[in-house]
Parts: structure tokens; sequence; C-alpha cells
């Protein structure tokens, strides 16, 4: 087995390898969508393992953009290969580490479904660091949003909100473990272009003239099936435990309602006990998990 970095040639051979495993994986970078956006570059140093004919047998993409080096730990889009030896896997993995220099460690997500996964990542040297919940609900019926008084839900507005929607995303999620990195106001700007974007799916709640909390439903796919994807959905820190997330989450099921959704789906981390609680309150179920893993780079 051969490992070497992805020429340009053989991109739509890595493409197609992403492709044909990402249903065992996490595929949160491996939509559609994602690799339609993939580009060989600085910020996706990307390696293969090529079997003796030639063919990709083992794939390793790290995404390296601002966004990581700002919060020193960057996502692997996908750390895979078809042998059973652990070799190839820790081949790919010290292939893609000569491009971490500043950071602290590196994370990838694997269903708990896929024990066979998880068992090839430990055995290369990575650990668990928390585990996350995929939750889904059938639209259906749905009660009023309930915005108290002295409160009001807008629609955001290109151009004027992106400041006020990452102070209080950042304010909210500062101590949420794999969220603490905060955004950009140019990031927000960016969520507002992508193809997943819906048309006033994105909302703040304002106490007075205060932005105060914020969520975000987005198109998406599970199951084969179109779906409205919930997130993020944050409050600033002294309006939480004031039944003001319940009130965001439902204005997003409504929205996902009147964009024609008949499922909406989120994602929350395990241990977020006081999250979970709202959302299964507010009719969600589990589908499935996903664990957390991490490649400590300090003892590397």
């Amino acid at each position: 087995m051969i490992i070497k970095a992805l020429e340009q040639e053989g991109t739509d051979g890595f493409l197609d390898y992403c492709r044909k495993h990402r249903g065992l994986l996490d595929d949160s970078f491996l939509s559609d969508e994602e690799l339609a956006a993939f580009k060989r570059n600085a910020e996706n140093p990307t390696y293969i393992a090529a079997d003796e004919q030639g063919d990709i047998a083992g794939a390793a993409s790290l995404i390296l953009n601002d966004y990581a080096r700002r919060g020193r730990k960057a996502r692997l889009r996908i750390l895979h290969a078809q042998a059973e030896d652990p070799a190839v896997y820790r081949g790919l993995l010290q292939a893609v580490l000569q491009h971490t220099s500043g950071l602290d460690k590196l994370n990838i997500f694997v269903p708990s479904a896929n024990p066979g996964e998880l068992e090839k990542l430990a055995a290369a040297g990575f650990t668990v660091e928390r585990y996350s919940c995929l939750l889904i609900r059938d639209i259906g019926e749905l009660p009023d949003a309930g915005v108290p008084e002295q409160y009001e839900l807008r629609a955001f507005q290109r151009g004027f909100d992106e400041e006020a929607w990452s102070r209080v995303r950042n304010a909210g999620f500062a101590r949420l473990q794999g969220s603490e990195t905060p955004v950009t106001p140019e990031m927000v700007k960016a969520m507002t272009s992508g193809a997943d974007y819906i048309e006033n799916g994105m909302l703040l709640l304002y106490h007075g003239d205060k932005a105060v909390g914020v969520v975000r439903g987005s198109d998406d796919e599970y199951g084969g099936e179109p779906i409205m994807n919930i997130g993020p959905l944050a409050l600033l820190p002294e309006y939480q435990g004031k039944g003001l997330g319940k009130v965001l989450l439902r204005a997003a099921l409504h929205t996902a309602k009147n964009n024609g959704y008949s499922r909406s789906i989120l994602c929350v981390n395990a241990e977020n006990e006081q999250a979970k609680a709202l959302y299964t309150g507010e009719g969600f179920r589990e589908a499935e998990s996903a664990v957390c893993f991490k490649y400590d780079l300090s003892s590397s």
C-alpha cells in the first residue's frame, strides 16, 4: 500500500471514494454539497492509500481553514481505509500530521453503530472526547412559539445582523465543548449564501433593542429524504434558564412546517442534559449517536 498526496488527476477518484464509504462514516463533510465544494489546496490537505493496482483503498483529508487555526483544532473530513490493517490508518494519519503545526488536536466523529471503525481509530492513537446524539422530530401539529411580552422574533437581515448573530452565538457557546471557537461576522454572512440556506430560516430573538437569542434552520437530508436541520440555537448566558430556548426551538419548527418539511433534525452533545431535556420535551427522539474522537497533538 502506497500513501501519497492527492494529485489533481486523482480528485474525482477521491470524491468517489468518499461517496462510496460515507454511509458508514460521519457524513457532515461528505455530503454532495460539501464534496462539490472540495478544493485540493492548503485548506484541505489530502492523502490517499493506493493498492498494487493503483486504485484508492484509503483516504485522509483535513479541514484546515481559518476557523480551525483560530481554535487550534482541525476536523478530519475523512480518515478511512478498506484494509483491516491499522497500519494503513496510521500511515494516512502520519501524512496529514505534517500539516498540523500550531494545532493542539484533531477531531473526527464516527457513528456508534460502526464498532469496527471505532476500533481502528483507537488503534491509530485516537481517544474518546465526547458523545453526540442526533435527534429527530416529525413536524405534525405544533404549539405556538409563545414569544413573551417585551420579546420579538425577527428574521435575519443580510448585511445588518451578522455582528449581532455572531455575538449571541459566541457568548452562548463559549463553554460548549466542540463549539468554543468564536465565529466571525464573515462566517455568518457565508451561511446565507450556501445551498442549504432557507429564506427566513435564520431568526433572532430580541429583548427590546437587544439581540439575545439566535436559531437557524437549514436544508438537509436524512435517510435519503429532505429534512430541516436546526442549529445553532443559542442564547446569551444571562437569558438562559428562562424558557426562551423553547421559544426559539418552536419558532424553528414553524419555519420547517412553513417551508414544507415533514421532519426536523438536530445534534446535541450527549452530556448536555439541559438541552436534551428541552428537545425531548418538545417531541424529539434519538435517531442515532456518534463518538467524537480526538488525536492529541501535544503528545504526538
